[in-house]
């Protein structure tokens, strides 16, 4: 029974495995089918897809060819219009040489018949001149000459006349325009002129100052003209002192002097001495001031340091009663204006005038005329050659080299022809005693003098160790005798000679 059931079992395995394969061979050809089937509905897609994508292209490359056909046929139309414009290009260039040569056919003619005629002329020309000399009776030469020499001078007969009217308008419209130039230069430059006077007035604190001021037996007041040179007028009118004195500079040392001694209260003659040292030395302070500060108000900044201080002393200098400084600050403005208008070089025309008298501060102690003595002193100091000749010039005492010169002199004799700028008087009066010192000066063994009383009274303070009481004698007879040869004076004048011996000591 065991061994059926094995039988069966091992039969039905095997049965079991058969059908399998059957199985398995049954749905291996189904799908080795259906794989052909689908196979070949690809080949038959792809053959399908294959004649579209061959029409298209062909039916591209029809579509390509037309229009190449298309754009050959546009090309060859345009060579073709080129080709026809061109030939008639051609055809034109053709013609237009034709008439060209033609032209140039008929310009030789011309040229021929132009050269036949001017033979034809020249003999006849010739002929005309045999003519005319025979009925002259002179050559063609002689008159050509006769002919030029008759447009000569009726040439220069009108050139001289043009040349009469082109100058008689250049000079009137000179005129016009240098008057228009002063005239503007004169209303921009409108400058107050004070007279200089020669006294100076000092006010007391009291009437009682007066009498310290005199001294015992008036040892102060000869101390206070001993040392300044001016004359103390002390008088009935209440609190006051008048300086008089001609040289503006001593009467400016006076005044600050008599100020300090009044603040100070002690005035006795050594103090007065000191104090008149202290004024001298801040006069001259003044003067640099003015001098820095009128180089300010004329726009010439930079000047050398030494030139500055000589401008300065011209605070305390007069001419015709006319203050230099501000008759230079204001030549300086003129000169600065009429310059521009006339194109001129401006700067060296302002320089110029500034410091065209500045020979006057020093012209007492360095001889020559004040003009020559201003431009040494700036061709000393590197002043540019324009400003040294204007300065040197503007009293025409040298010729002029630029135009500057001239403009800085008429800019000057505006400043001094205002009216009220001079007083003729006043000059002269001062050149008087000017000229009164200046003798006294000259002798040897003299140390300062001083012109004083309106000129009365010359005061002469000498050397002692030089001069001796009877040199002294001798000395002031001398100087009597050259003031009545060179001078010219009213009434008479005082000769005073000072001959004074100091001893000092020291307590130490």
């Amino acid at each position: 029974m065991e061994l059926w059931v094995a039988v069966a079992a091992i039969v039905a395995g095997v049965s079991g495995v058969v059908a399998g394969f059957v199985v398995r061979g049954i749905l291996l050809s189904q799908n080795v089918k259906s794989a052909q089937d689908k196979a070949a509905r690809i080949v038959a897609e792809a053959r399908a897809s294959q004649k579209d994508m061959i029409l298209e292209a062909k039916d591209e490359k029809l579509r390509l060819q037309r229009e190449a056909e298309d754009e050959a046929r546009a090309k060859r139309g345009e060579l073709q219009g080129l080709e026809r414009r061109l030939l008639t290009r051609d055809e034109q260039l053709d013609q237009r040489a034709d008439m060209l040569e033609e032209k140039g056919r008929k310009l030789n003619d011309r040229e021929r018949e132009v050269e036949h005629q001017r033979d034809e002329l020249g003999r006849l020309n010739q002929e005309r001149v045999v003519a005319l000399e025979k009925v002259a009776g002179m050559s063609a030469e002689d008159a050509k000459g006769v002919l030029l020499e008759a447009i000569r001078e009726e040439a220069e007969h009108d050139a001289v006349k043009l040349a009469r009217s082109i100058e008689r308008r250049a000079r009137d419209e000179a005129q016009d325009k240098a008057r228009e130039i002063i005239v503007t230069a004169i209303q921009r430059v409108a400058a107050d002129h004070t007279a200089e006077h020669t006294v100076t007035v000092v006010h007391l604190p009291s009437d009682e100052m007066k009498g310290r001021i005199i001294g015992r037996e008036g040892r102060n007041i000869r101390a206070l003209e001993q040392a300044t040179g001016i004359d103390l007028i002390i008088d009935d009118t209440p609190e006051t002192v008048v300086l008089s004195g001609f040289d503006p500079v001593r009467r400016e040392v006076a005044r600050v002097a008599i100020t300090k001694l009044i603040a100070d209260g002690r005035i006795h003659p050594g103090r007065i001495e000191e104090v008149v040292a202290k004024a001298r030395a801040e006069v001259d302070v003044t003067m640099r001031q003015a001098g820095e500060q009128a180089c300010y108000d004329a726009g010439v900044p930079g000047l050398p340091a030494d030139l500055v201080k000589q401008i300065g002393r011209l605070k305390f200098r007069t001419s015709y009663g006319q203050n230099v400084l501000v008759h230079c600050v204001e030549t300086s403005h003129l000169a600065a204006i009429i310059a521009a208008e006339m194109g001129a070089d401006v700067q060296a025309a302002k320089i110029g005038g500034l410091l065209h008298d500045v020979g006057k501060g020093i012209d007492h102690e360095v001889e020559g005329p004040h003009a020559a003595i201003g431009a040494a002193l700036a061709l000393k100091h590197g002043m540019p050659f324009k400003v040294v000749n204007a300065i040197a010039a503007h009293h025409q005492e040298v010729e002029y080299a630029c135009i500057e010169a001239p403009i800085v002199q008429i800019a000057d004799a505006i400043s001094a022809s205002r009216p009220g700028a001079r007083g003729e008087t006043m000059e002269t009066y001062v050149k008087r005693l000017e000229e009164l010192q200046a003798i006294a000066d000259s002798f040897t063994g003299v140390e300062r003098s001083f012109a004083v009383q309106a000129g009365r009274e010359v005061r002469i303070l000498v050397r002692p160790e030089e001069i001796d009481d009877l040199s002294a004698t001798r000395l002031a007879r001398d100087i009597v005798k050259k003031i009545e040869e060179n001078l010219t004076y009213p009434g008479q004048i005082k000769v005073t000679v000072i001959r004074e011996t100091r001893a000092v000591e020291y307590a130490k």
